[in-house]
């Protein structure tokens, strides 16, 4: 009987040790594998899982007046991105992130679940240095922070017509931000980074390309007197109750904007209060006949021709003149006037006299050679030529009608430009921001 038991503890034991030696030759074999023959196969696998290329934000050009004082920079802050997959298997954790940002928790995890195949979903874009830190703080898996910058107007509602602004992605969307965004917008760079577990950068391997920052735009704009302009338009809008205006200041003797000012305007430091109808440049885009302020280029029309001399007289009684089948008026009887008082006067028929003796022909070189019925080269977008028809196609009653600026549609800024030429004794310069 002790015999039997003793041979029977023999048998156990020979089998432990050949069931142990036969996992020991198993790792054995494993080890070597993994570190001999799979080595190159295993690391570069390894590599990819844990090396990755990343992208490096360019500084976009900053805007600044003739000053140099800013008109547009752009700050460094945080936008916050997700590993969904990652994300979700730590979902106990997640209910604190919404808490932060803002959200629900389960319109969170929803919308999580329902990019799960994503390996990259922003969370919330540009936020602020106190939220960032909040985020980073929670040490979520799958949450991470990524740098970028946010565009950032110290003029405020005071410039936001003329300087325009940029989206979410630092592209120009209205104003010089988008007629200039080719200048402005760096290109960015990229790098090689070691990554660990939890998507954290720990070691930046390599550089791939260095970003390129924008480039710097001085504008002809000076910021004192732009913010002189534009509360002098907000205070006249609002005491005559009207729905907008508009008002552009140009340097007579060089062509260069000094202000540019619209109302109603728009805050482009918050985005939330945005109204698309407000965004335009209204002394660029928007039209309007011109009235009585194109008058002075119909006498400027005649007096070049040499037909007229400041002194010439021109019969106005009875204050009316009929054309065709129309009469055209003045406000009262001006009798007699001079080339001089017709102006002066503002006179109607005075200027329909003018308009006949000159022709269409001469009417409308006067016209275009001042600009009107083109644009004006200012790059604003949008910018509108206006409306000027060819002089074959006036009428006997268009031709008066255009005379003191009816029958035709100008800008602001186009009407600025044509005076400019008269307050710099004919002088015309090229306008210029």
């Amino acid at each position: 009987m002790d015999k039997q038991v003793t041979n029977s503890f023999a048998g156990r034991r020979w089998i432990l040790t050949g069931a142990f030696m036969i996992a020991c030759a198993g790792l054995l074999y494993r080890a070597v594998d993994l570190q001999i023959v799979h080595k190159d196969f295993l690391r570069q696998h390894g590599d990819a899982r844990s090396i990755r290329v990343v992208s490096i934000p360019a500084h976009r050009g900053n805007i600044s007046d003739r000053n140099g004082e800013p008109l547009a920079i752009s700050t460094p802050v945080d936008s916050i991105w997700v590993s969904p997959r990652e994300a979700l298997a730590a979902e106990d954790r997640l209910p604190r992130l919404a808490q932060v940002l803002g959200m629900e928790p389960g319109a969170l995890v929803g919308m999580l679940r329902d990019r799960v195949a994503r390996e990259f979903v922003y969370l919330k874009r540009l936020v602020s240095p106190e939220e960032a830190m909040a985020v980073d703080a929670l040490d979520i898996p799958g949450v991470h922070l990524q740098r970028e910058y946010r565009r950032y107007y110290p003029s405020g509602e005071v410039a936001a017509n003329l300087i325009g602004f940029t989206n979410v992605d630092d592209e120009g969307q209205e104003g010089i931000e988008l007629a200039y965004d080719d200048w402005l917008r760096g290109r960015p760079g990229s790098k090689r980074v070691l990554k660990d577990r939890l998507g954290r950068t720990v070691q930046n391997i390599e550089s791939i390309s260095e970003p390129r920052p924008g480039k710097t735009l001085r504008l002809s704009i000076d910021r004192r007197v732009q913010y002189l302009a534009y509360r002098e338009l907000k205070a006249a809008v609002s005491r005559h109750h009207a729905h907008g205006g508009s008002l552009v200041m140009l340097d007579a003797q060089t062509g260069e904007l000094l202000a540019l000012a619209v109302q109603p305007s728009y805050n482009p430091n918050n985005r939330s209060g945005f109204r698309s109808e407000n965004f335009r440049n209204r002394v660029a885009t928007d039209m309007f006949e011109p009235g009585s302020t194109l008058k002075p280029f119909t006498i400027a029309a005649a007096l070049l021709s040499g037909q007229f001399r400041p002194d010439t007289v021109i019969e106005t009684a009875p204050g009316r003149i009929k054309v065709g089948d129309h009469v055209i008026r003045d406000v009262s009887n001006f009798g007699t006037l001079t080339v001089t008082t017709v102006i002066k006067k503002s006179s109607n028929v005075g200027a329909t006299k003018i308009a006949q003796a000159l022709g269409p022909e001469r009417l409308w070189e006067m016209y275009t050679g001042m600009g009107f019925g083109q644009t004006t080269g200012s790059g604003f977008p949008g910018e509108a030529p206006g409306m000027l028809a060819p002089p074959q196609s006036w009428s006997d009653l268009e031709l008066a009608t255009v005379s003191f600026g009816h029958g035709i549609a100008v800008t602001a800024l186009q009407l600025a430009q044509a005076y400019a030429v008269l307050a710099a004794d004919g002088m015309q310069h090229p306008l210029s921001l």
